[in-house]
């Protein structure tokens, strides 16, 4: 079950340590891939739970804020959370994001940048290549046919939905939304982030070559590092263990035995 934070910020309590929100802890705010909410980063809460204060980021247009329209633009979706981010106390804290939640994540870190606003200690972008000025193939998805191929070539657990024909209703407007904003989004060229990056990634993601991702290490002025894990696009739903490791040691937090 989870706590409302605000409409854009959960915090999930049940996980050990996850209702606390202490002003102590490192907060590590979470952004979801393309039809994804919240809720898929309560695997992660629970696993860096109690040292690790996990809060997700939730779009509009799902789970409980599935009546508001989704927002089609990344950048816009950006902003949006930027500024709910200045309006909560100050505290320690890093972003993860996943996916199309790696370029939510950075684009946010640069609008927070932009207007001399706390940044994050570390941004932490997983599952996507590089912004570069070109749209990427695999985000042009024409129909619905070809949009449900692609989250079944991407596996994860989300792709169960897919086999439920009144799931699929449910879920097909999110994933509209979502491609539609990752198929209109540009990278504008502008100064490095001045945030230490760490760019994570499955050895056989189909859609994510090793090299693309490296590719993001270039958007800092900070050095950084790549990490890879063994499993495809949602390594994460399979090394959930290596990567709340992994994230510890880059967090600062002890490794739970």
């Amino acid at each position: 079950m989870s706590v409302v934070e605000s409409r854009w910020l959960r915090r999930f309590a049940g996980a050990e340590g996850g209702g606390g929100g202490e002003s102590g802890r490192l907060q590590l705010v979470c952004f979801p891939h393309a039809g994804g909410a919240a809720s898929a980063y309560l695997g992660l809460t629970r696993a860096l739970a109690p040292d690790i204060d996990v809060v997700a980021v939730q779009y509009p247009g799902r789970q409980e804020r599935r009546l508001e329209p989704a927002l089609t633009s990344l950048t816009h979706l950006a902003r949006a959370v930027a500024e709910e981010l200045a309006r909560v106390p100050q505290r320690p804290y890093a972003f993860f994001g996943h996916s199309m939640g790696a370029v939510v994540a950075y684009e946010t870190a640069r609008v927070l940048a932009e207007f001399d606003l706390v940044t994050p200690r570390r941004l932490i972008l997983s599952g996507r290549g590089a912004p570069s000025l070109k749209p990427r193939a695999s985000d042009r998805l024409e129909g619905d046919a070809a949009l449900i191929a692609e989250i079944r070539r991407l596996g994860g657990t989300g792709s169960r939905v897919l086999d439920d024909p009144e799931l699929l209703e449910m879920v097909l407007p999110t994933l509209r939304a979502d491609y539609g904003a990752l198929s209109r989004y540009r990278w504008l060229p502008g100064p490095p982030l001045d945030v230490p990056l760490t760019v994570m990634v499955g050895t056989a993601d189909p859609v994510v070559p090793v090299d693309d991702a490296r590719g993001w290490l270039a958007h800092s002025t900070r050095p950084g590092e790549l990490l890879t894990f063994d499993g495809g696009h949602f390594y994460l739903d399979t090394r959930l263990p290596s990567v709340a490791e992994a994230l510890r040691t880059l967090l600062g937090q002890p490794t739970r035995v």
